[in-house]
């Protein structure tokens, strides 16, 4: 359908917009995050007409999404969008240091047999974003407005389009075949600066009292701190009860040489918040509109694995779209696509099972079990070789295996057990390896059942993943 548009922003960075003449929009893109400006990217090389409507096209300042693994930097890799994370003094990362009471362990990436521009990066998110939507924009075929979508447009249980206001407040609509919508997702966060972190290039995660601390570098200067903050009721930033609250339960914590830096970023008082939420993927088919980033998929974001699961899904997606010649009939396209949420299932489920594992056992835990669980995880990474490159792997996105999850996640359990029995086993050891492995049952598999066995371990069996492209069963 054609689509009259009176403004087009052209320039990401201030929001301006030209005239445009009409243009036969295939797919609508709502948001222009992470996800939404690498799919518009990916799409418009592919030569699809694209429209992407984002309520701020100025640079955002966001508190997510600043770690990308290295499993995701090759996803940009397979997108050809590998330069986004260049000139924007993002920074290597090589892997993890974790620390607990005043111990710590380096914990590798195994990239050896990976190109040496193979690693994780941080930066600053909305500089990152900038650098895509810079590059959707170049692209003849894809549109950036800037305006705010109010409602999506239904006709006999169909979406047509979505109707929107623009940056003037003019009421727009805009009709394709196919509309995807993104929406981005309690950490509190600081920014230290004129330190060092104790590993260089590498995450710190502090398995701190009660629950974990993150710190890793997002420019050259600058180090992000993101505190996780327990519970529904989080302290009052406003009324000083939340700079309370990091000075004398959390900096006591922090790595003595960045205890300074942490106190003084508290002291400037620029702390920000973010909720923490996870949601699995239920597929909810809708002709004409799909779902992506974080409208439709959330998992904690201690490991940093949410744009690594965005990326994959870009692949995916596109991958699905490539062969089709229009997508005009939203029915058969609906029934098509449903083999996306089959086909995602392997890299997604792993680091949304394994960033709700870990977030469980890295907190504190008056449940001894629980406690055990924490120490011989940290332990078991300790090991080094295998120990510590299987996990790290699944962390950075470059072993998407479920299976490998749950071994490696029973493997730590079995060696907290057999640290409590030995070297003289007693009822009571016993029983409280019981109750750890009891324990880290009640941790993932319910992780497990709400991303779905089947679609986790078994996708192959589920028909959709063998569906026939549209252009394909119209010859």
């Amino acid at each position: 359908m054609e689509i009259q548009s009176h403004e087009c922003v052209k320039n990401p960075g201030d929001g301006e917009c030209q005239p445009e003449s009409s243009v036969n929009i295939e797919i609508i893109i709502v948001g222009a995050g992470v996800a939404g400006s690498a799919l518009a990217c990916t799409l418009g090389k592919d030569g699809r007409r694209v429209l992407v409507i984002e309520r701020d096209l100025t640079e955002p300042d966001r508190i997510v999404g600043e770690l990308l693994q290295p499993g995701g930097y090759l996803k940009l890799i397979e997108l050809g969008l590998e330069d986004c994370v260049n000139e924007i003094d993002a920074q290597r990362v090589l892997g993890y240091a974790l620390f607990k009471d005043g111990r710590n362990t380096r914990l590798s990436y195994p990239l050896k047999d990976f190109h040496s521009d193979v690693a994780g990066r941080s930066f600053h998110n909305g500089r990152f974003i900038q650098r895509m939507r810079e590059k959707a924009a170049s692209l003849p075929n894809v549109r950036l407005e800037q305006g705010t979508v109010t409602s999506l447009l239904e006709q006999n249980g169909t979406i047509k389009g979505v109707q929107y206001k623009t940056k003037t407040g003019e009421e727009m609509t805009a009709h394709a075949p196919l509309t995807i919508v993104e929406i981005p997702s309690c950490f509190v966060a600081l920014i230290l600066k004129n330190c060092q972190l104790p590993y260089a290039n590498h995450g710190h995660v502090i398995l701190a009292n009660p629950s974990p601390i993150l710190l890793y570098k997002i420019s050259s200067t600058e180090i992000r701190c993101l505190v996780d903050v327990p519970g529904q009721k989080v302290p009052s930033i406003s009324n000083g009860e939340m700079a309370h609250y990091l000075k004398t339960a959390v900096a006591p914590q922090i790595p003595f040489e960045l205890q300074h830096a942490f106190l003084s970023a508290i002291d400037e008082g620029n702390l920000r918040t973010m909720p923490n939420r996870s949601m699995p993927a239920a597929p909810y088919p809708t002709p004409g509109a799909l779902l992506l980033g974080d409208a439709f998929n959330m998992r904690h974001p201690l490991t940093g694995g949410g744009m690594t699961v965005a990326l994959s899904d870009i692949v995916v997606l596109c991958d699905l779209l490539r062969p089709l010649r229009n997508l005009n009939d939203s029915y058969a396209l609906c029934k098509y696509l449903e083999s996306f949420y089959t086909l995602r299932k392997p890299v997604a489920s792993t680091i949304n099972t394994l960033a709700g594992a870990l977030y469980k056992v890295f907190c504190a835990s008056p449940n001894r079990a629980r406690n055990e669980m924490r120490k011989a995880c940290f332990d078991y990474l300790s090991l080094g070789g295998n120990f510590s490159n299987g996990p790290i792997a699944l962390l950075s996105g470059l072993n998407p295996r479920p299976l490998s999850l749950v071994l490696h996640f029973f493997a730590v359990a079995i060696y907290g057990v057999g640290r409590l029995l030995l070297p003289f086993p007693s009822p009571k050891r016993a029983w409280l390896g019981a109750r750890l492995i009891s324990d880290a049952s009640n941790i993932i598999f319910p992780i497990i059942k709400a991303e779905g066995v089947r679609q986790m371990f078994f996708p192959r069996t589920i028909p959709a993943y063998y569906r026939a492209p549209l252009a394909s069963r119209d010859k």
